[in-house]
């Protein structure tokens, strides 16, 4: 069964940066295979943010965070470990992140939330004005 734990979430002030962190396990993932980041603020629908495949060749970016949020995979000594570097943080990225797990190869990633099967708890990210 996968595992999705996040870490990293908190509280900042706008401008400022925050490193989320996943860590995933369960299975062994394929290159070719995508880890996503999700997020979700009140009273809003979960909204992609970004998106790697497990060789951290291929990446996507919802647009509101391009320039400023990069993906990253570290798959080292056996680590499986996904992570969002989020910069220049602005109080409208107030929102819970999700972690994201879509285990089959494919070409490509999604961006829809009903293509990942697999996620994680989530943690809160507050950017203050």
């Amino acid at each position: 069964q996968v595992q999705l734990v996040e870490s990293g979430g908190g509280l900042v002030q706008a401008g400022g940066s925050l490193r989320l962190s996943c860590a995933a396990s369960g299975r062994t993932f394929s290159a070719s295979s995508t880890m996503g980041w999700f997020r979700q603020a009140p009273g809003k629908e979960r909204e992609f943010v970004a998106a790697v495949k497990w060789n951290g060749i291929y990446t996507s970016y919802v647009d509101s965070v391009k320039g400023r949020f990069t993906i990253s995979v570290d798959r080292d000594n056996a680590k499986n470990v996904v992570y969002l570097q989020m910069n220049s943080l602005k109080p409208e990225d107030t929102a819970v992140y999700y972690c994201a797990a879509d285990p089959v190869p494919r070409f490509g990633v999604r961006d829809s939330r009903t293509e990942y099967p697999y996620w994680g708890q989530g943690t809160q990210v507050t950017v203050s004005s």
